[in-house]
């Protein structure tokens, strides 16, 4: 770790809409910190980056960001493919990382990272957490520990953008495999904020169906799309209630986002950033209050930051994380390979 003193020079990886409005200002807040060098995948992209966000370096490439002696830590912006390798060779290099979400292709990769950060306990590793129950989390694991449900019975995920499909659309990075792995939609993220509530999965029966399966990419190549567009998972988790997982790309006009819990006592329900909650006798579902102290928010620079000098462990969120729900993604996609229940 650093002394608190110190400036702490920050690399960037890949400047794109995420890295540019939440990561590069969120990291620019913190007292002693600056972002020194960019790269992304051009010479001329990386330079148009490095003139639009102020940064005063342009790296080559990324071996050559992440071999920079004049960089402490690296953030990782790209899609999933590159997250493994640049996060072995930053790890190696002897910084820190901050990898943007998903953490990587597969549990392989996931696994590699993990065994990497832990090989080097004097460095910082963290990936960017599903931001979608920040607020709430708190909340929701304080009613869990003091009995609000009773024994919980069954967890239900839906999440859906309200579109209808588009056969005409391009191929995105999020639909192609050799860019995403086995990352589906945001199914991954959404399995992560249950996690924080009841833990993780340990089976899983999972269907999917990709309804164009061909898109053409931006080179106008004509590929083959391998990502589902509509994905259903039947879990059973560890804590004993049975969930669903419903995330779709299809659903026209009906777009949804929430978590329900239902338990032997009670009901909590998470939709569009707001908690609702319901005991047995109650007539319906009434807002959950969220106190100021267990209010939470983006601080996922401010924590790595933190962690890097000392002040706060990484917690939002860990690779070993990251790792379980890379191990969830996995078990899904092999289910729906060979149709049958998995072990995660």
């Amino acid at each position: 770790m650093t002394s608190g003193k110190q400036v702490i020079r920050v690399g960037v990886v890949g400047a794109g809409t995420n890295t540019r409005e939440r990561h590069i200002p969120g990291l620019r807040a913190q007292p002693g910190v600056e972002v020194v060098s960019v790269v992304n995948r051009s010479r001329a992209s990386s330079e148009k980056a490095a003139r639009e966000l102020g940064i005063p370096n342009v790296a080559d490439n990324w071996r050559a960001l992440v071999e920079d002696s004049g960089i402490d830590a690296v953030m990782i912006g790209t899609w999933p493919y590159l997250h493994c390798p640049i996060t072995l060779a930053a790890l190696a290099a002897g910084k820190h990382v901050l990898t943007e979400a998903r953490l990587a292709m597969n549990a392989t990769e996931a696994l590699q990272m993990l065994q990497a950060a832990q090989a080097r306990p004097d460095r910082v590793a963290q990936v960017v957490p599903a931001p979608f129950t920040l607020g709430v989390d708190r909340t929701v694991q304080r009613l869990l520990r003091e009995g609000f449900l009773g024994r919980l019975l069954t967890i239900e995920v839906r999440v859906a953008d309200g579109k209808f499909l588009d056969t005409q659309a391009p191929l995105s990075w999020r639909q192609d495999a050799d860019l995403s792995g086995l990352n589906v939609m945001s199914l991954g993220i959404w399995y992560e904020s249950v996690m924080r509530w009841v833990g993780e999965a340990d089976s899983v029966m999972a269907r999917g169906r990709t309804f164009v399966t061909q898109r053409v990419d931006t080179s106008g190549r004509l590929r083959a799309v391998r990502v589902p567009e509509h994905v259903v998972v039947l879990a059973d988790m560890v804590c004993g209630a049975q969930a669903t997982f419903t995330v779709s790309a299809v659903t026209g006009l009906m777009k949804s986002s929430e978590i329900v819990l239902c338990g032997s006592e009670g009901t909590l329900r998470f939709a569009d950033g707001h908690l609702y909650g319901a005991r047995k006798g109650d007539a319906a579902l009434q807002m959950v209050p969220v106190p100021a102290e267990e209010a939470g928010g983006w601080r996922v620079e401010e924590e790595f930051i933190n962690a890097i000098r000392g002040i706060e462990p990484v917690t939002h969120t860990t690779f070993a994380d990251g790792l379980k729900y890379m191990q969830f993604t996995d078990a899904v996609a092999r289910s729906m390979a060979e149709g049958r229940a998995l072990t995660v």
